[in-house]
């Protein structure tokens, strides 16, 4: 039986990487060390159009907190099925 090495971001993506996707990753690098040179730790590199830039951590939506109203069919559909959100 063969076997061989995938990486599953190229597989979900769709295919080797492009020469554009390499070149990309290497700036997204060197970005990164610059930040890290510089002690400007938890900062998240971003590409805006063709522009990297960096934003911290706190700033992404993933840690803002946000309302859930009482009647939000979200808020429903997980107590339909046994999840408790404090309530």
């Amino acid at each position: 039986m063969d076997t061989r090495v995938t990486v599953l971001g190229h597989l979900q993506r769709g295919g080797a990487p492009s020469a554009a996707d390499r070149i990309l990753a290497i700036r997204f690098g060197v970005y990164a060390v610059e930040l890290a040179a510089k002690k400007q730790f938890g900062r998240l590199v971003v590409l805006k159009g063709q522009e990297l830039s960096d934003i911290p951590y706190s700033d992404l939506p993933v840690f803002q907190r946000r309302k859930i109203l009482e009647n939000d069919e979200v808020l429903k559909a997980a107590e339909g099925i046994n999840i408790c959100l404090g309530r």
